[in-house]
């Protein structure tokens, strides 16, 4: 009965232990985007967070030169791409993407699973009083391409999200609107 005591005490034990998990994506892209919509402009924030089975084909995409470097110039231009691969639309009508602010991780938190590409976007958009459907697009880059979308809460208590529809792999993205009165 004690070794079987001791036994219940010492799984016990190791239950009580912390554990810290470590999880970093191996086989995926992630391009995940939350949307901030106000009055006069719709907010884009992209986080990419390449996988490490994929990391490798994702910063050979940014260092053109292959130098083992990110330039400043690949960075641009790697915006300039994903900018490319965004498409937003607010009541049926094509708006503009304009990149804001790119931050980019080390070579070596990419290779490990763990660094973020962050990537903000500005969208000039007027919500004019009553409904609005706002479509958006994110055609990203390869089959390991993964997506997220979703919408934050307005900060304009005068802005109300109805509905939020997306494709089934969320690469598509519908979002309804209504804005009172300003």
């Amino acid at each position: 009965m004690s070794r079987i005591r001791s036994m219940v005490l010492a799984g016990a034990a190791l239950l009580a232990l912390p554990v810290t998990a470590s999880a970093h994506r191996l086989d995926e892209y992630l391009q995940a985007t939350t949307i901030a919509p106000a009055r006069d402009h719709i907010a884009l924030h992209l986080r990419l967070v390449p996988g490490v089975d994929v990391a490798g084909a994702v910063i050979r995409q940014i260092d053109i030169n292959h130098d083992g470097l990110l330039s400043p110039a690949e960075q641009q231009a790697y915006v300039a791409r994903v900018t490319r691969n965004l498409s937003v639309s607010l009541n049926e009508e094509p708006l503009a993407v304009v990149p804001e602010a790119a931050t980019f991780p080390s070579l070596a938190a990419m290779r490990g699973g763990t660094g973020v590409l962050d990537l903000r976007f500005r969208v000039n958009a007027a919500l004019k009083t009553g409904a609005s459907h706002l479509a958006y697009r994110n055609a990203g880059a390869g089959p390991e391409t993964v997506w997220l979308v979703n919408c934050l809460v307005p900060q304009d208590p005068g802005l109300h999200v109805l509905r939020q529809t997306r494709s089934q792999d969320q690469s598509d993205y519908q979002l309804d609107l209504m804005a009172d009165r300003a």
